[in-house]
C-alpha cells in the first residue's frame, strides 16, 4: 500500500482546498518545491501533484514549477488537473512526470481518452470525483448523472492504468474515508484504485489497508492531514511496512 502525500498548486503556492472550493483554500508553502522535498525527506515513495490552476481554468501557468519539482525529487510524481488533450499530456510527461491522472476527458470524450491511453500505455489514470455518489468533471464544477459502476468497465477497456477515487464531501475536511464506497470500488475494479478524500488519521490508513491485501487498492492520498499533523507520514509508513512484513 502506497501513501501518497499531496501537493496542490494554485497561484504558484502549495495549498489545500476544502471540498474542492477554490474560494476556501489554505496556503501551506509559498514554494511547492519545498513541500515536495519535505515529503520526500520524510520517506514518501511517490508524490501526488495537483495542478489546480489547470483544473479550474483548463490551461496551466505551472509548467516550469512542475519541471522544478520533478527535477528536485528522486521519487516518481503523478499529476492531475486540466489535462484535456494529448498535447498537454505529452508536455507533462516530457517535464518529468511519471504518470498522469485524467478527469474530464475520460468522462466526456471516451474516444480521445482511449487514444491517449494507447499512446502512453501504463501511464494514464482516471480521477473519479464523486459527490452524493454522482461523478463530477471540470475541476468538480461540472455535474454528470454517472456513477463509478457506469464508467469503470469502459475505462478499464480503454486502457486506464489506475483510478483515483475522491469523495468530494470529505476532501480537505478530515472527516474520515468513505470506506463503503471505496470497498465497493476496490472489490470490483479490474485496475488498481487509490483512495482520496478524508484520509485524516492513522486509523483511516489502518481501515483502508485490508483493501490493499484482499481487494484492488493501490494506496491512499493525504493532503491537509499531513500538513496539519493529524496524520504523521513517517508513522503511517512504518505501520504499513510492518503489516507488509508480516504478510510476507
Amino acid at each position: 500500500m502506497i501513501l501518497f502525500p499531496a501537493v496542490d498548486i494554485k497561484g504558484g503556492q502549495a495549498v489545500r482546498l476544502r471540498r474542492g472550493r477554490a474560494c476556501d483554500s489554505t496556503v501551506f508553502f509559498d514554494d511547492p518545491v519545498d513541500a515536495a522535498l519535505q515529503w520526500q525527506e520524510q520517506g514518501a515513495r511517490f508524490l501526488h501533484l495537483v495542478d489546480l490552476d489547470g483544473a479550474f481554468d483548463g490551461v496551466s501557468p505551472n509548467a516550469e514549477l512542475v519541471r522544478r519539482i520533478c527535477e528536485a525529487l528522486t521519487i516518481p510524481v503523478q499529476l492531475g488537473g486540466g489535462i484535456r488533450n494529448e498535447d498537454t499530456a505529452q508536455h507533462w510527461l516530457e517535464a518529468g512526470v511519471t504518470r498522469l491522472i485524467i478527469g474530464t476527458m475520460a468522462l466526456e470524450d471516451p474516444r480521445r481518452f482511449a487514444r491517449l491511453c494507447h499512446t502512453f500505455p501504463g501511464r494514464i489514470g482516471v480521477s473519479l470525483d464523486a459527490e452524493g455518489g454522482r461523478l463530477k468533471t471540470r475541476g468538480w464544477t461540472g455535474d454528470t448523472s454517472l456513477t463509478v459502476d457506469d464508467v469503470v468497465p469502459r475505462l478499464a477497456d480503454d486502457g486506464a492504468a489506475f483510478l483515483v477515487y475522491t469523495d468530494i464531501e470529505r476532501d480537505g475536511m478530515q472527516t474520515g474515508v468513505n470506506l463503503v464506497a471505496l470497498t465497493h470500488l476496490a472489490e470490483r475494479s479490474p485496475v488498481p484504485v487509490i483512495a482520496a478524500g478524508g484520509v485524516a488519521t492513522l486509523a483511516d490508513v489502518q481501515a483502508l489497508y485490508p483493501l490493499s491485501v484482499h481487494a484492488n487498492l493501490e494506496g491512499a492520498i493525504s493532503g491537509r492531514a499531513i500538513y496539519e499533523g493529524t496524520l504523521d507520514l513517517r508513522e503511517a509508513m512504518r505501520w504499513i511496512d510492518a503489516q507488509t512484513s508480516q504478510v510476507a
